[in-house]
């Protein structure tokens, strides 16, 4: 028997075999998962801002930002016994929600978060997989550490997988 583990907005969590584990509300906002294919588990964050320096008062929420939810994800992964070189990640969302006649790169989140995410996988040597982010529409993940699928629903395009 299987649960779904809710993965809420700025939140991190994990899950295992037969186990999966689902994030919605994904607009600007990019979800990711690192898995560990061997081991049947992985990890999501819902990632709401590509860093922790934009932390306002001082207080740090870790898995808001794709810097220290990355850096907690692949921690977690190392500290149960899988190697770095053994994660793979996914990732869905980043989408621009709103047109805005300015070209200010504050209003681009969902480019930029999705770029940050690119960025920090790159540096932590974790290959991607696949992605489905970008355009304008929300979306809800689920991901099966099971078989690996990526299960995406978008809000007027119905089901893909990947």
């Amino acid at each position: 028997m299987s649960n779904v583990i809710q993965v809420g907005m700025a939140d991190l969590k994990y899950a295992n075999s037969p186990n999966k584990i689902r994030t919605s509300g994904l607009g600007s906002c990019v979800g990711l998962i690192i898995y560990d294919e061997r081991e049947k588990k992985c990890g999501m964050a819902h990632i709401m801002l590509p860093e922790s320096s934009l932390a306002r008062n001082g207080v740090l929420h870790r898995p808001k930002y794709a810097d220290t939810a990355i850096e907690d994800l692949v921690k977690r992964f190392v500290d149960e016994g899988s190697p770095v070189y053994r994660l793979k990640a996914k990732i869905a969302g980043g989408a621009q929600m709103f047109n805005f006649s300015s070209t200010n790169e504050v209003m681009r989140i969902g480019p930029r978060n999705a770029e940050a995410v690119k960025v920090l996988l790159e540096e932590y040597k974790i290959k991607l997989i696949s992605e489905d982010v970008g355009g304008n529409s929300g979306r809800t993940i689920e991901f099966n550490p099971d078989n690996s699928i990526l299960q995406i629903k978008t809000i007027n395009k119905g089901i893909k997988e990947i």
